[in-house]
């Protein structure tokens, strides 16, 4: 058995080829495995039907190979999937074929096996939760039942791909004492419910149909099996889907504990830099929501370290250092350590965090914050520190741009006010066109808003689209950058984090 710690230099000519399931769609059920083959890869060829969140755990500089679908690009054939990954194995690559679901439940997975032992490279195999599995935990269907059956049978609908072309067995499935799950069937239904009937499975038989297992806009209905046929021609239903045949259908909820989750069906956008959406994603995605991320500014470094350099050269003149943002945590402590300095260096200067965020992000680097206001803001903040600005000598962390009003009322209260520009704080002028499409055919529900900034480059990036959605604020603040340019937010946070924002949301459903 391999390990996480093989690389494509280990002692074997060739490279290796790992086949991973990916599972479903939720990007949470690909298992430890799969993700550290992820970690070695060179090259990934994942399906079409794979959460594109899984690829983030890709090995930074590793080639992303997606392998298309009808309507989504050309449909690259088996064929060219085998020669690919001999071709990148034999020139030593570690190369990662990610399927959607299991790699051999209807995935294919045997066919490649083939073209792997035929050239001699070196394969292991991944499991992953298959689709029918996902239907039995997220649709809440008991494929297996105590009290109705103790078999199940995974039946492709598409059988284009044998030699032969052998019909299945119908009789034999119709008189079948269990469960019956059809992969790839949607496009088949009336060939196989028209011969299941015609073999007497009885035609009051419950059916489930479940579309998109997993994912934020998983469907789930029930019929029966002589009417299966028509109801998916009526809804227009289109694969990806899994169809349930069998008394265990009468054991599903009206709403699954998946599709009983408050923001199930919403989707949202999150709009702070891409590296700092996941917390944010994770909480609105764990609600049922559809997130995802169009960042409206972008975070570097400034263009000189020097100011930055001499200010951490006399840290020990201060009385206070005072981060207003996460970033300026991450950026000017980060400089320090890279600079050869370390923590000691803040021995005698008190920490000021802007709220509780910001106070977190101190603790990463073993540091607590002495003061964090009542009130997340700049306002509040400066305020707390009034009773210490007498006299007393602050250092501001801050970004490049930025409201002036902290410092501003220190000066006021008599404190010695020296700011560093930490980072720089840019405006995305372009955004996924993607995105564009989804807000300008409202399908995007609610946009975060989480700074004055981001309220600014939104009105910037998307104009009068932005109406075709509920804006959802950080605090009063920017709700009045948003509402001086034109656009009233549907919701504002009671309390100016980000917990606060999803609450707003969930208070305004």
């Amino acid at each position: 058995m391999s390990t996480a710690s093989e690389t494509s230099s280990g002692c074997n000519e060739f490279g290796k080829v790992y086949l991973v399931g990916a599972g479903p769609g939720d990007p949470d059920l690909i298992t430890l495995r799969g993700i550290e083959c992820l970690r070695l890869a060179d090259l990934v060829l994942y399906d079409y039907l794979v959460n594109p969140a899984i690829l983030e755990h890709a090995r930074a500089g590793a080639e992303l190979v997606g392998l298309g679908h009808h309507g989504m690009g050309r449909l690259v054939s088996q064929e060219e999937i085998n020669a690919r990954m001999v071709e990148a194995a034999r020139g030593g690559q570690t190369v990662i074929r990610l399927k959607s679901g299991d790699p051999d439940v209807f995935g294919r997975g045997a066919d490649e096996i083939e073209a792997l032992r035929a050239d001699g490279i070196p394969y292991e195999i991944v499991p992953g939760v298959t689709a029918a599995l996902a239907a039995a935990g997220y649709a809440e269907i008991p494929i297996t039942h105590g009290g109705y059956c103790s078999a199940v049978a995974l039946v492709t609908g598409q059988q284009r791909h044998q030699a032969d072309r052998t019909e299945l067995d119908y009789g034999a499935l119709a008189e079948f004492p269990g469960t019956l799950i059809f992969y790839m069937g949607v496009t088949s239904v009336a060939e196989w419910s028209k011969a299941l009937l015609e073999r007497g499975k009885p035609p009051e038989t419950p059916v489930a149909v479940v579309r998109r297992c997993s994912w934020p806009d998983q469907l789930t209905f029930c019929c029966t099996l002589a009417d299966v046929a028509e109801v998916l021609a009526q809804r227009r239903i289109r694969p990806p889907a899994v169809i349930i045949v069998g008394e265990v259908v009468r054991h599903a909820p009206q709403l699954s504990w998946f599709a009983a989750r408050p923001l199930f069906g919403m989707r949202v956008m999150i709009t702070r830099p891409r590296d700092e959406a996941r917390a944010l994603g994770e909480r609105l995605a764990a609600l049922g929501a559809d997130v995802c991320v169009q960042p409206a500014i972008s975070i570097s470094d400034p263009p000189d370290w020097q100011p930055v350099d001499a200010a951490l050269a006399r840290l020990d003149h201060y009385d206070w250092l005072v981060f207003s943002s996460v970033h300026g945590v991450r950026y000017l402590l980060g400089r320090l350590l890279q600079t050869g300095g370390d923590i000691r260096r803040l021995g005698r200067v008190k920490l000021a965090a802007i709220g509780p965020g910001t106070a977190e992000e101190l603790s990463r680097y073993h540091l607590r914050a002495d003061l964090v206001p009542p009130q997340f803001c700049a306002e509040s903040l400066a305020e707390a520190l009034s009773g210490e600005a007498g006299g007393g000598r602050f250092l501001l962390a801050r970004a490049s741009r930025g409201r002036d009003v902290l410092p501003q009322m220190l000066t006021a209260a008599g404190a010695k006010v020296d700011q560093i520009a930490v980072y720089i704080s840019s405006d995305v002028k372009q955004a996924d066109a993607e995105v564009i499409a989804a807000l300008r055919a409202g399908r995007i529900d609610w946009i975060t808003v989480t700074s004055s900034a981001i309220a600014r480059s939104l009105v910037a990036l998307f104009g009068d689209d932005l109406r075709r959605s509920k804006l959802a604020s950080i605090s009063p603040v920017t709700s009045g950058v948003l509402r001086a340019l034109g656009f009233e937010p549907a919701a504002e946070a009671a309390e100016y984090t980000m917990n606060g924002l999803v609450e707003a949301i969930l208070g305004h459903r």
